[in-house]
């Protein structure tokens, strides 16, 4: 009995982690795009977080969607957006141009 309650509940733990484990895909409007450049840099600096697998922009506009697809148990939202409004711009790398609209 105890062996049949041990090894359900390490099947929970195992399904439990492999849920935590899954790719999410999340959707990130970003403003203060200028150009073909920053859409790479921020794509570059989001796909150097580990746990992210791929961050790819849509066309550029005033404001421009990133997808990403990443692991939750890796990284954070919070810490992809934090990536992202840290990118220096292509033009003055010392400002942080890029907000990310909530």
């Amino acid at each position: 009995m105890l062996t049949t309650l041990t090894a359900h509940a390490s099947a929970q733990i195992n399904n439990t982690l492999n849920q935590a484990d899954s790719l999410v895909s999340i959707t990130l409007k970003v403003k203060g795009i200028t150009c073909s450049m920053d859409l790479n840099m921020i794509s570059a600096n989001v796909e150097k977080l580990t746990g992210v697998q791929a961050c790819k922009p849509s066309k550029q506009g005033t404001t421009t969607s990133f997808i990403i697809s990443y692991r939750p148990s890796a990284v954070s939202d919070k810490e992809i957006i934090k990536v992202i409004e840290g990118t220096g711009s292509c033009e003055n790398p010392d400002e942080r141009p890029y907000k990310v609209k909530q």
